[in-house]
């Protein structure tokens, strides 16, 4: 692999028609369903499905829409660069589904609600919705705009096709699909496009096991590299990625995700029985772990390739995103239509992510910015939602734009608002689990949780941890032939390993930093999230405690009911069980009159069965 130049290939017509016909499934997929679906008009059925969806298409879309295109391009490089202990995100997953489906899921479902912050209200007061919503808004537009722009701005600089038509063109399918079908359409063109990426990823490994000969091969190439550091509990936590970060950071994270996250619990809350919700989230697992497995295999492959000669710092790419599409041309330029593959299941995982945002977007604007305040007919609902999908389309397409503008600053922002679900999340996490907390707590807690989170955020922006906190793996350069690029040398010594340095940063920063630079502001990025949810979650039961809040009565629908955990159920199976078994004997039969019979609300309390049917 020495006769490498800057651009390895570009796009031939195959490529450009394997994307195309992507695009074109997914176009058919909203006609269709607009088509199928022409008769009812009612805002319920276009932005929830009629609540009529199974578990298998509604997890499989929960798994696409966050998987998005910097799924596909960042945890190969993450891998590269760090190494494979992104793996125990397959732990964080695990625990997220529990909690999720034990906790949030049975309360949501039972209220039948179309938006998670019309619960907020229901529990708390209407101040607290607006806030939720409005920071959501904000987040997903936000958040939307870069997962459009960051792949397609990787892809182009790699494979050569054009930024705008591509940008474009992605999103005007998307919008197009959303507005015509709603959420019937955005969950079956998930499924294909997580198909699609499936398809773009095992070309792209399969292609690098032959190349490189055999999975063994890899394996221990990553091994001596010291890709595979599994073994690093240190509980230090400054380190960027480590057991401990990645599991609780990475959990808190992905519930506040999972739990709350409007596109994502719009979704299973759409199936016909909480039994269908719960398997679509355990099914999504499967899917999660699928795909994480994919990725991080990926990255080995991408290690191994590129071992003795690494593209990023000899030159090649100017970023750790293109390393994916770069190894694409390199090994799969030879095959048409297989780049073409691969840059589709990029995008596919732009698609779905977008989707399912404009979607959830438009449910939350309808429920809780224009329902409360109006009374308009359902027919016209309908019609509202679907230009308000046909906005935001055009609202993402443009932060699209500003990210190419912005850049830097703009993925600041993100890492920035990745940190509003932290709080957000222990607002829902008071609702439900504690009946005392009162709407004062919950927006205190609300306001505080967020200024600390973005207190750090932003301080690890202005003062970037240091490397020995993060640790990038070593790469060599040495099997490259550097003749033709000795210009673009110096990239090897100032090695770009911070995706952003604003320049603003005070001068005396270099001798003088602030005190907390080095310890507050250094802090795992993981831990944002868990530090908002918990300042949150303290201060709110604190001030509900002090302003009276248990003297409050909750509605019981409102809060987690014991009847809600799987784990109940379990235990009564096992208890009538045991009942039955010693219903043989005439004691217990009786028992029953001469006591008259337990209290339902007690005796589940009493754990030990053997205890409670001695108490007579």
């Amino acid at each position: 692999m020495s006769g490498h130049s800057l651009v390895t290939g570009s796009f031939v017509v195959a490529d450009y028609v394997v994307f195309a016909v992507m695009l074109l499934v997914s176009a058919a997929v909203g006609v269709y369903y607009a088509w199928a679906d022409r008769g009812q008009q009612s805002s319920g059925d276009f932005l929830m499905g009629g609540r009529r969806l199974t578990a298998l298409p509604v997890s499989l879309s929960l798994t696409a829409s966050f998987m998005s295109a910097i799924t596909v391009l960042s945890n190969p490089a993450e891998v590269y660069r760090y190494g494979a202990n992104i793996g125990f995100y397959g732990l964080a997953y695990a625990m997220t589904m529990v909690i999720t489906s034990e906790i949030f899921l049975p309360v949501f479902y039972r209220l039948a609600i179309t938006s998670t912050y019309e619960y907020l209200e229901l529990r708390f007061s209407r101040a607290t919705r607006l806030l939720g919503t409005v920071l959501f808004i904000v987040q997903t537009i936000l958040y939307t705009g870069i997962v459009i722009y960051a792949p397609a701005l990787a892809l182009h600089q790699v494979t050569g096709m054009d930024l705008w038509s591509a940008v474009i063109s992605t999103g005007v399918v998307c919008t197009f699909y959303c507005t015509m079908g709603g959420l019937k359409a955005v969950v079956w063109t998930d499924v294909f496009q997580l198909g699609v990426m499936f398809a773009g990823f095992l070309s792209v490994i399969i292609r690098s096991v032959v190349v490189q000969g055999g999975v063994l091969t890899i394996i221990s190439d990553s091994e001596q590299g010291g890709r595979l550091n599994f073994w690093d509990f240190d509980t230090n936590p400054l380190r960027r990625h480590t057991f401990w970060t990645i599991t609780i950071g990475g959990t808190f994270v992905w519930v506040s995700i999972y739990g709350i996250n409007q596109a994502q619990v719009q979704r299973y809350i759409s199936c016909k029985s909480i039994a269908h919700a719960r398997l679509s989230l355990y099914i999504n697992l499967l899917g999660m772990w699928a795909i994480l497995l994919c990725s991080v295999f990926a990255g080995m492959g991408l290690f191994s390739v590129y071992k003795n000669c690494d593209p990023w710092t000899a030159g090649w790419v100017t970023a750790p995103d293109q390393l994916m599409p770069y190894l694409v041309m390199d090994i799969l330029g030879d095959y048409p239509g297989l780049p073409g593959l691969f840059v589709a299941a990029a995008y596919s995982g732009s698609l779905s992510t977008v989707s399912s945002s404009i979607n959830a977007l438009a449910a939350v604007t309808v429920e809780d910015l224009i329902k409360p305040y109006t009374n308009i007919s359902e027919k016209h609902l309908s019609w509202i939602a679907k230009g308000l999908s046909l906005i935001f389309g055009v609202l993402c397409i443009g932060m699209a734009g500003l990210a190419s503008v912005m850049g830097g600053i703009l993925q600041a922002a993100i890492s920035i608002f990745g940190i509003i679900g932290g709080p957000l999340l222990a607002v829902f996490t008071l609702g439900i689990l504690c009946p005392f907390a009162n709407s004062k707590g919950a927006l205190t807690g609300l306001v505080s949780g967020l200024g600390v989170a973005l207190w750090v955020g932003i301080g690890a922006q202005i003062y970037p941890p240091p490397p020995e906190m993060s640790r990038p793996l070593s790469l060599t350069t040495e099997g490259c032939n550097l003749t033709t690029t000795d210009r673009f040398n110096w990239t090897s010594t100032a090695l770009p390993t911070q995706p952003l340095a604003i320049s603003t940063a005070p001068v005396h920063s270099i001798d003088g930093k602030p005190l907390l630079a080095d310890n507050w502001y250094s802090l795992s990025y993981l831990y944002f999230s868990p530090i908002g949810t918990i300042v949150a979650i303290c201060v709110g039961l604190l001030v509900s405690l002090f302003t009276g809040g248990y003297k409050l009565k909750v509605e019981s629908k409102l809060t987690l009911m014991k009847e809600d955990t799987t784990l109940y159920h379990l235990f009564q199976v096992c208890k009538d069980r045991v009942m039955r078994q010693t219903g043989k004997l005439d004691l217990t039969r009786d028992k029953g009159k001469r006591t008259g019979s337990t209290n339902p609300a007690f005796c589940d309390v009493e754990l030990n069965t053997t205890k409670s049917s001695i108490t007579s």
